[in-house]
């Protein structure tokens, strides 16, 4: 495609999100998958629409997980997350909370430690740039504060910035951003954001054993070159995917996330690992398999939202919440006592 400087090139080059695309997008390829998921999200949201008919409450069932693994629409996308999770309820029952957080004394340390990061957080995002107007700088600035003081023993690590920078651009509503995150943080990922980090070094870890079990290959590849799995998964589990998949899967990734918990992470990375065990076996060495891991991130899998999500319920076969907690509780016993 052919670079003009004119508004449509701009449109080109920026996503819906406010994302630049990089230098070398495919477009061809990207408009051939979007022309046909945009008869999908059509579908899917004449499907919300009806089952929603102007209601703010939906009860849990088996349709409403199928809606969500089938994907929300954008429009309806912040109202499902906010009350799926549970956030709506506890915005409601704490009215005027996340402002007093606001109002409140702060602690310098950590305002100094989110402010260090604001130009860090999507610089090739036109939203979030100094220039923009509005700029989101400023709800991402107040979310993080008024959340590191809500819950002290988290305080803020990097990270948050990016989902919570995430939150923003779908909820476009600082008290919801803060609410979610509040549901991420506080319930749906077991204690990743901690100093100690050790919810985060034990599902690393969890996801090795899954490895064993579910693509053994793989798991003696790692073993023989001393590879641990924190450096090649690490982001996908501090960012939940962020910069790491295409934004659009993300937030489809996400929808399933704020619904049936962090099984959902494991399902991702279990199916990025068995689609490309051919490719990852193809590696000789240490950097290598971390290179290879850098690649599987990238490509038509991923870029096809909508088929790699029916992918990450059928990929990794039965994976139930009893043995996730199960290897937990030991993975961390492991861990614990390495101190």
């Amino acid at each position: 495609m052919e670079r003009r400087e004119d508004g449509r090139d701009w449109a080109y080059r920026v996503d819906p999100y406010g994302f630049e695309r990089p230098e070398d997008f495919d477009y061809a390829s990207y408009e051939a998958f979007f022309s046909r998921y945009l008869v999908v999200l059509t579908r899917r949201a004449i499907k919300w629409s009806k089952l929603l008919k102007g209601n703010n409450s939906i009860p849990k069932s088996l349709k409403v997980k199928r809606y969500i693994r089938k994907g929300i629409p954008n429009e309806h996308r912040a109202l499902i997350w906010m009350i799926v999770s549970g956030a709506q309820t506890n915005m409601e029952q704490n009215p005027g909370y996340y402002h007093r957080l606001l109002e409140g004394e702060k602690n310098d340390k950590l305002v100094e430690a989110i402010k260090t990061d604001m130009n860090r957080t999507f610089p090739d995002n036109v939203k979030f740039r100094k220039t923009a107007d509005p700029c989101l700088q400023h709800p991402l600035y107040n979310v993080l504060v008024a959340y590191g003081h809500h819950n002290k023993a988290v305080g803020y690590c990097q990270g948050m910035n990016f989902i919570a920078g995430y939150l923003i651009l779908i909820t476009k509503n600082e008290e919801e951003s803060f609410w979610l995150l509040d549901a991420l943080i506080g319930r749906i990922l077991p204690d990743y954001y901690s100093p100690a980090m050790l919810g985060l070094k034990t599902d690393q870890e969890v996801l090795g054993e899954l490895v064993k079990m579910k693509v053994p290959a793989v798991a003696e590849l790692m073993e023989r070159h001393g590879v641990m799995w924190t450096l090649v998964v690490s982001r996908w589990f501090i960012c939940l995917f962020i910069d790491i998949l295409p934004v659009e899967t993300v937030l489809r990734i996400w929808d399933c996330l704020f619904y049936e918990g962090s099984k959902i992470i494991f399902r991702v990375a279990l199916t990025l690992i068995k689609q490309h065990q051919a490719f990852i076996l193809e590696a000789t060495n240490f950097p290598d398999i971390c290179d290879k891991f850098k690649q599987i991130t990238k490509g038509t899998l991923v870029t096809e939202c909508h088929s790699f999500m029916q992918k990450i319920f059928t990929d990794p076969g039965s994976l139930s919440m009893a043995t996730i907690n199960k290897l937990r509780e030991t993975c961390r016993e492991k861990l614990l006592s390495q101190g």
